[in-house]
């Protein structure tokens, strides 16, 4: 039995997926992130159930990808039940895709998904009434909190198992206006508003959305969010990297001093080393307090907070969540581009996601700049790195021209986030970091150590050369910059074995430390980020962002540098 579950962005219906079929899918406040349908097996009443996530979709004639790919999918599967799951506090415009559905002539079950919200808004709706009026089961769901899930997967098997159609006949389809006007008249004579209970959450949004205290409430969070993740990865990363120096000694032990096979094993076991060292300390933390950002309802407000920042560089505030995502990893950030409705969006937003200096990154700033030059200096280059974003932005969105229309977002509830909710979205994006990121860490890692092994470097620094002339640095750098494209964290560990010490200061200026740092920030993706940006983009596309991406590092990198030279010679402005 297959049985499909359909609705509205933000009705909870991956929430109430996730409930019967373990963590399989996103679950999140904003509006389009399932955008590719998952499926599961659940055994309900001795019965074995396709179950089967289909992305959010506003109506089945829409033009997103993710109302595409549900409409795409109730055409070309036999599917035995379709659940359409709906907003209790939004039930007109729910209502809506439900008559929509109701034309597909196949068994349907309306369940009625956050009538605790609705109690709370005052808001009492008349269930067998809608059951008589639409003809088909409609049950009342608590998703997040289990209630009604039982019943409602019973109810699931039962229609399932009689193949029962529509009750009331055939349906034919309406039009758009038809079926707007006949939804908000069936809410209303099924919805009894009585007195809605005044809480903190319904005030909250007065201050957080306040165009002063907005944004600096904003910033607050975002600064502690940031503070939060760096301290536990701080925290856990020494005894981290201790264990694995244990580990690679021993794995090494039965091998002699510098041979192929050791040198073989030791690249590889640096690559699964540093592969956890980004993983666990920094990423996860990251990822587990982005959802319980994401879980209370907050990264809505900051996309209508960055709506008109994001304006101004050719996006709407939807596109903030790569950036964010971003500063973890590459890779999931180019895949929420998916989460955007029009192709231009969807490229620019990539494009530019891919300049956010990820934990790779920021880990060879801090090792060169930071250590070097102090934390202010490396906080600079942070801002001058979010200018250059902007800057780029602005030019591409020139270069691009189309009407990018506002953003138009449902604020849903604040809601307490569940730990398990929270753990359990963490570890799915991990796990899809690892399987995307981590091979590719440690292949490359294999392959430098046979490189190395051979003597081939000199080949490497001379290919780029003629980059590394323009930025001022020396020859040596040349083959961590070829294979920080690997990970970027090769370009900070291979400079100290290319310049023979890894007292950088001793082998490199000031303005070569700022130079070569500021490139490193900017320039090629790393690989598992290339291959992201091809499958979801093209390889036009890839390779269209890979070449702006070394333009815009060698243009910030001499800027970078100029501004370091020029206050070395004039200090007294700085």
């Amino acid at each position: 039995m297959r049985v499909a579950l359909i609705g509205q962005p933000n009705c909870g219906k991956s929430t109430l997926f996730n409930q019967v079929a373990g963590y399989k899918a996103e679950t999140g406040n904003f509006s389009g992130t399932t955008v590719t349908y998952t499926e599961s097996k659940v055994r309900v009443a001795g019965e074995v159930i396709e179950l089967v996530d289909l992305p959010g979709a506003y109506t089945l004639d829409g033009g997103s990808p993710a109302e595409l790919e549900a409409a795409r999918y109730l055409d070309s599967r036999d599917v035995d039940v379709i659940v359409n799951v709906a907003d209790a506090t939004h039930l007109a415009p729910a209502l809506e895709l439900t008559l929509e559905l109701l034309s597909l002539n196949k068994p349907l079950i309306l369940a009625l998904n956050m009538m605790d919200e609705a109690a709370r808004l005052g808001l009492r709706i008349e269930g067998e009434g809608l059951n008589h009026e639409l003809g088909i089961p409609v049950l009342p769901l608590v998703a997040s909190k289990g209630r009604g899930v039982k019943g409602l997967f019973l109810k699931v098997v039962e229609v399932g198992r009689a193949k029962s159609a529509l009750q009331n006949g055939n349906h034919q389809k309406m039009e758009l206006g038809e079926r707007h006007k006949l939804a908000d008249k069936i809410a209303r004579k099924y919805i009894a508003r009585g007195e809605r209970r005044i809480t903190w959450r319904d005030t909250l949004d007065d201050v957080l959305l306040h165009p002063i205290w907005g944004y600096a409430i904003l910033l607050f969070v975002l600064l502690m969010f940031f503070q939060a993740v760096y301290g536990i990865g701080k925290l856990i990363e020494p005894p981290l990297l201790t264990l694995f120096d244990f580990l690679t000694r021993g794995v090494l032990s039965p091998f002699g001093a510098e041979t192929f096979l050791s040198e073989l094993f030791l690249g590889v076991m640096q690559g699964i080393t540093a592969g956890i060292a980004i993983v666990l300390p920094y990423l996860l933390p990251f990822l587990f307090g982005l959802g319980i950002l994401e879980d209370i309802g907050y990264l809505p407000r900051v996309a209508f907070l960055m709506d008109s920042l994001m304006h101004r560089i050719g996006l709407h505030g939807k596109a903030i969540v790569p950036f964010i995502l971003g500063y973890g990893c590459n890779v999931p950030a180019v895949m929420s581009t998916r989460t955007l409705e029009e192709p231009r969006d969807r490229y620019l937003a990539a494009a530019l996601a891919t300049l956010v200096p990820c934990a790779a990154r920021l880990a060879v700033v801090f090792g060169l700049v930071a250590f070097y030059m102090g934390p202010t200096a490396a906080f600079a280059l942070y801002l001058f790195n979010l200018l250059v974003i902007a800057v780029t932005g602005r030019i591409l969105s020139k270069l691009m021209p189309e009407d990018t229309p506002g953003l138009i977002l449902e604020m849903p509830a604040y809601r307490v986030p569940t730990l398990k909710n929270v753990t359990s979205k963490a570890w799915f994006r991990v796990r899809e970091f690892v399987i995307e990121a981590w091979p590719v860490l440690i292949a490359g890692s294999a392959v430098l150590a046979a490189l190395n092994y051979f003597n081939v470097d000199v080949i490497f620094n001379w290919l780029v050369r003629p980059l590394t002339w323009i930025l001022g640095l020396p020859s040596e750098v040349g083959v961590p910059l070829i294979f920080g494209i690997l990970r970027k964290e090769l370009s900070l560990i291979m400079l100290g074995q290319a310049l023979g010490t890894m007292s950088f200061d001793l082998a490199l200026s000031t303005e070569q430390l700022v130079s070569y740092a500021t490139f490193v920030m900017f320039y090629l993706p790393c690989l598992a980020t290339l291959s992201v940006l091809k499958r979801e983009l093209g390889m036009k596309a890839m390779l269209a962002i890979s070449a702006l991406t070394v333009v815009v590092a060698v243009i910030a990198a001499l800027l970078a540098r100029g501004v370091v030279s020029f206050s070395s010679w004039h200090p007294a402005i700085f």
